[in-house]
């Protein structure tokens, strides 16, 4: 008699727990939101007119790319950092600054699935797999700069159909970007009471502290919106990563888009399956597809903050969220659709892994000279 009970009980508990994981995710949606807000204000505030010039440093595209990479692998999160250039370009930064740091974020976020696979050094073949299966994620990443950032610098040319894209979407949806807003309602009167709050200071620390604060918020809204997804959802991502592996590339893709949807992070989706190669359960063939599609999944939190902001920069912040979707899904189209370079990122990572199985200080070697040394040297050099 006490057992029905129990599970009747044990169900109900779990339903309010699902209902207040609800209620919190609703309320961290709302806070990537006004932290953009905020950002972008302050960012406003300090610079002026003058965002260009205060980003001089980083016109230099591989400084750009750099500042991406290397913020990224420090937060290990690159729809945090997605999210901050997006409200870094509402309040002033050029989009062509922007473009780079966004394709550096991509590489930095690569370091979090390498680093798992740390955890099977104790057995050889197991870390050989893992690591063999990590490190597609970075040579596809690092392939995708090769490409695309030359073209870009060349001819402009993610910016260019960003642009068309934005213009598009404001035709087709009969709106005018920068017009009247929902979200606006709800997160402008936030900002204009700290920027009222702040006003004893100078515009340029007001600004500075403004965009501190927007920063903080975001990395926290991000980082708990991660875990209470995750715990809403990892069942089912689950379910969606074991019932579509190993079954054609083009289902492998859309099933790692859509499980870095619900769990909201590409570090996560690239997480799960390292595991999974290193206990010989999948192969890193086999987990390539899915890989790719958390490159696309991880969008959408970029494209979430660009839905926050308003004014003459919104079209901006939309532009550059449509630069992040189309990089990365080009790069899956080109890569990926053509058999020579498709191959590429696998036999490097295979070749890589194998060395760094005879030698594991390798692995440590090649994780700090990738993601740390060789950038802050580029740095050093072109400072």
């Amino acid at each position: 008699m006490n057992q029905p009970d129990t599970k009747f009980a044990s169900a109900d508990l779990t339903e309010r727990s699902n209902k207040w994981n609800w209620a919190l995710l609703a309320l961290l949606v709302y806070g990537i939101l006004l932290a953009v807000t905020v950002i972008g204000s302050g960012f406003k505030l300090a610079t002026g007119e003058h965002a260009k010039s205060l980003f001089e440093f980083a016109a230099n595209p591989i400084l750009g790319l750099i500042i991406g990479m290397v913020s990224t692998a420090l937060i290990q999160s690159s729809s945090t950092v997605s999210s901050i250039v997006v409200a870094m370009v509402a309040g002033g930064l050029p989009i062509e600054i922007a473009v780079p740091m966004i394709m550096g974020a991509n590489i930095g976020t690569s370091i979090t699935s390498t680093i798992v696979s740390l955890g099977h050094v104790a057995d050889k073949e197991e870390f050989q797999r893992a690591f063999n299966a990590a490190t597609i994620h970075d040579f596809f990443n690092v392939i995708c700069v090769f490409i695309f950032l030359p073209l870009e610098i060349a001819f402009g040319f993610l910016e260019k159909l960003s642009g068309a894209m934005v213009e598009l979407f404001s035709s087709s949806s009969g709106m005018v970007i920068g017009g009247f807003n929902p979200i606006k309602v709800i997160t402008q009167p936030f900002s204009t009471v700290l920027t009222d709050w702040l006003s004893f200071m100078s515009p340029v620390y007001a600004g500075v502290t403004m965009a501190i604060i927007g920063v903080a918020l975001i990395i926290i809204s991000i980082t708990f919106m991660g875990k209470t997804m995750k715990s809403l959802m990892v069942g089912k991502a689950k379910d969606i990563l074991h019932s579509s592996i190993g079954k054609g590339p083009l289902r492998g893709i859309a099933s790692g888009t859509v499980v870095t949807v619900l769990v909201q992070s590409s570090s996560t989706t690239t997480s799960l399956v390292v595991p999974l190669v290193g206990n010989g359960v999948l192969t890193a063939r086999d987990i390539y597809p899915f890989t790719l599609g958390a490159n696309i999944g991880t969008c959408i939190t970029a494209l979430l903050a660009a839905i926050a902001v308003t004014g003459p920069n919104a079209g901006f912040a939309l532009q550059i969220a449509f630069v992040h979707l189309m990089y990365n899904v080009l790069g899956v189209v080109v890569i990926y659709g053509v058999k020579f370079l498709r191959n590429i990122p696998l036999n490097l990572s295979y070749q890589l892994s194998v060395n760094v199985a005879e030698q594991k200080l390798y692995g440590l070697a090649y994780i700090l000279t990738l993601f740390f040394i060789l950038p802050l040297s580029i740095i050093t050099v072109a400072g």
